[in-house]
């Protein structure tokens, strides 16, 4: 398993495995896989990685949480994993690999907001480091069901 800097030959795999978190329902209100320009717009291009075996199995990459100076220092994580390459403990290697990159460039704290059913990925955020602040209860529906989401962040305790 290696996990390496994510290029732009990488997002064919990238948004097949966006598309398969879409299809499980707890990953993500989004509905339908971005094309790459706007996957590619939205995430800070110095901190994304993904997992290579044969074949790239899974992704992280992070999003400023805002444009205003002050949260410079401040991003939202996603991670996302393939099916066949799931409790095979690429999910945390790759928040492990994101938390170094973070640090490295002075950003103090990671947030990530999880649904309370993804049970897997609340596991993997909090042996990374992350601590739940909170629960957004229904923020957003989802076919008509209101979902809650559960807050995590990691706050660097060496910025």
């Amino acid at each position: 398993m290696i996990i390496r800097p994510m290029r732009n030959h990488d997002s064919t795999d990238v948004l097949r495995i966006y598309g398969e978190g879409i299809a499980t329902g707890n990953a993500t209100f989004e509905s339908d896989v971005p094309s790459w320009e706007v996957w590619d717009a939205g995430h800070l291009e110095d901190h994304r990685f993904v997992c290579e075996t044969d074949s790239i199995v899974g992704w992280v990459a992070v999003s400023a949480v805002s444009g205003r100076c002050v949260y410079a220092g401040v991003v939202e994580a996603s991670v996302y994993v393939a099916a066949t390459a799931r409790n095979l403990g690429v999910g945390l290697r790759l928040l492990t690999k994101l938390v170094e990159s973070t640090e490295a460039s002075g950003i103090w704290t990671i947030q990530a907001g999880v649904f309370p059913e993804n049970r897997a990925s609340i596991h993997i955020h909090k042996k990374a480091g992350f601590r739940t602040v909170g629960i957004h209860e229904k923020l957003g529906q989802m076919n008509g069901i209101w979902r809650d989401v559960v807050l995590l962040e990691r706050r660097s305790p060496l910025i």
